[in-house]
């Protein structure tokens, strides 16, 4: 089992990296709406994968974001957390309000670059994890696992 979601959680991680890619592609182009979806979801596959990393698995996306701020709330900093959020506000204004500009497929980049980084040293499946560094696995004391349950579950075990 291990295996397998090591396997996906590496494969979300190198999603996110090319998604990133693309989105900065994008902007060269001046495809802005598009540039801004592609970050969000260079940031959304990441963030995937640092649930794989605690095998569980997202129902939503602002479920995503909230397990994660549960899981990893020591190591990634809460102004990330909250770019991360607006990174999703500025998707879903250009998916369904056709809202975006050069400025915020710019930030929504920025914010994904810098959330791809920190994830990749906290979710086990990056190259650069500090040695000796090892991800929080108890969920923050003011809240519980029944919470975290409402939030996202554990995968399927698997063959």
């Amino acid at each position: 089992m291990r295996d397998k979601r090591n396997c996906q959680g590496q494969r979300l991680l190198e999603g996110g990296r090319s998604d990133l890619q693309e989105a900065k592609d994008s902007l060269v182009q001046g495809n802005y709406k598009w540039a801004t979806v592609q970050a969000y979801y260079s940031s959304f596959h990441s963030a995937r994968a640092l649930l794989y990393a605690k095998n569980f698995r997202e129902q939503s996306h602002r479920g995503l974001l909230a397990a994660i701020r549960e899981l990893y709330h020591r190591e990634i900093p809460e102004s990330l957390l909250q770019a991360f959020g607006d990174a999703m506000s500025m998707r879903e204004a250009a998916d369904y309000g056709l809202v975006y500009s050069e400025d915020g497929a710019r930030t929504a980049a920025e914010i994904t670059e810098r959330f791809l980084e920190r994830q990749t040293v906290f979710s086990g499946f990056g190259e650069r994890r500090p040695p000796g560094k090892q991800a929080a696995t108890q969920p923050n004391n003011n809240s519980s696992f029944s919470f975290l349950k409402n939030i996202f579950s554990r995968p399927p075990e698997g063959p």
